[in-house]
């Protein structure tokens, strides 16, 4: 033991090599005893490959040996080697004293396989043994979420939670919340959450956010301004605290909350879209304009942000606005057939009939059956004097909308002049 002693103050004293020496030069000449403290030493310094080949051989002198046996199926556990845990955990039997614990571990190693249904077996074969074990229980419970049965986890993890309030580092409160909150049971899964006792930044931005959910904005303010407080770098908070704000009417805040997002995320497009929004909404149209068209340049893809833009340039009747973003973005890839009739509508306010027909016809391969876009494309082809196309055009709307009987008519009478 003397050198074993010596290896563990070299690895206390940083000698690390040293320390690995002293106990590869000392193993030939360890008696079974000192060459499982060796063991165990290997494990403790992330040596698992010496470890399992000392522990191979103990194993063959001792097959009964349970400590050998659970020791063995951690490192193959660790060093990702299943198969070869299963077959060790599935040496354990009922009168073993660690026989629950090697039905939990299966149950793992299989759920990690994709076995779901061998792995609830193993851990109903445990729960029958032991009923009120809160581990058991726990693990059900996490088994059945990962699945997304949440209603089937919630009895689990509320027996878990009468035995055992924590397990492992986990809450089972912040489990139940979730999974309350994930079958639409908000009221119930914010009692869960009051009372998570620990101050982790997820579980309080989850906690807001089912409260927001529930329309509960007192409490998701109050939460996420701790959280904020607590951590001003949780960047998903500020866009969901200023629509809280917003939504309660409080603008000033709303705005206040944005800016403070923006500082702290300069690239974060969907903060310049709600700021864009809130300042439109409280009457600063060019601020807002400006904001929202960030959003775009940041992304020109961000179709919310664009319709943003289409949508209230129009209802300001600036379409030269409208032409401009919509040619931006064809020249930089963004070829949405919707944003191609908008442009055609925008050409045709602006009396550039030219640009609107071009437009028109380059939207109408992937609209044509878009009863919008053939109703408004077909009544321009007939006033711009192109009567058949129109008419075919409007007859094919029809085939779309046959209930529209004002240009049931209108085609009618096309086909009389």
């Amino acid at each position: 033991m003397e050198e074993i002693h010596k290896a563990i103050h070299q690895m206390e004293a940083k000698q690390t090599e040293e320390a690995i020496n002293t106990l590869q030069s000392y193993l030939s000449e360890a008696d079974e005893e000192e060459r499982f403290t060796i063991a165990e030493l290997y494990i403790q310094w992330g040596m698992l490959g010496e470890a399992k080949s000392i522990l191979q051989e103990l194993m063959q002198r001792y097959p009964k040996e349970q400590e050998l046996k659970v020791m063995m199926a951690e490192i193959h556990i660790d060093l990702e080697e299943d198969d070869e845990a299963i077959e060790i955990l599935n040496q354990f039997g009922p009168e073993d004293e660690d026989y629950l614990q090697s039905l939990i571990q299966l149950a793992d190693l299989y759920q990690s396989q994709g076995l779901f249904e061998v792995a609830e077996q193993k851990l109903l074969i445990a729960k029958q043994a032991e009923p009120n074990e809160a581990v058991i229980d726990f693990a059900l419970g996490e088994l059945s979420f990962s699945n997304g049965e949440y209603n089937k986890s919630i009895p689990f993890y509320e027996n878990a939670i009468h035995h055992q309030p924590v397990i492992g580092d986990i809450e089972v409160a912040t489990r139940l919340a979730e999974a309350y909150a994930a079958t639409g049971e908000f009221e119930q899964s914010l009692d869960y959450f009051q009372k998570v006792e620990e101050d982790n930044p997820d579980v309080m931005f989850r906690y807001g956010f089912v409260a927001f959910q529930a329309l509960r904005n007192d409490i998701a303010i109050n939460i996420w301004e701790r959280l904020i407080e607590e951590d001003p770098y949780f960047q998903s908070v500020y866009p969901l605290l200023a629509r809280a704000y917003d939504t309660e009417g409080m603008a000033k805040e709303a705005l206040e909350m944005v800016n403070k997002g923006l500082a702290k995320d300069e690239f974060n497009k969907e903060l310049y879209h709600l700021a864009g929004t809130l300042y439109h909404k409280t009457g600063q149209k060019e601020e807002g304009y400006r904001l929202m068209r960030e959003a775009v340049a940041l992304d020109p893809g961000y179709k919310e942000a664009v319709l943003f833009l289409i949508e209230n340039y129009k209802s300001d009747e600036d379409y030269d606005a409208v032409i401009d973003l919509i040619n931006q973005l064809i020249t930089l890839g963004e070829e949405d057939p919707y944003y191609l009739f908008e442009l055609a509508k925008a050409y045709e306010e602006v009396e550039d009939y030219k640009q609107a027909l071009v437009h028109y016809e380059n939207a109408y391969p992937s609209l044509k059956e878009d009863d919008v876009f053939l109703k408004a494309y077909g009544y321009f082809l007939v006033e711009e004097g192109k009567m058949i196309e129109g008419r075919k055009v409007l007859e094919e709307y029809l085939a779309v909308d046959p209930t529209d009987t004002e240009i049931e008519d209108f085609v009618s009478r096309l086909k009389e002049e």
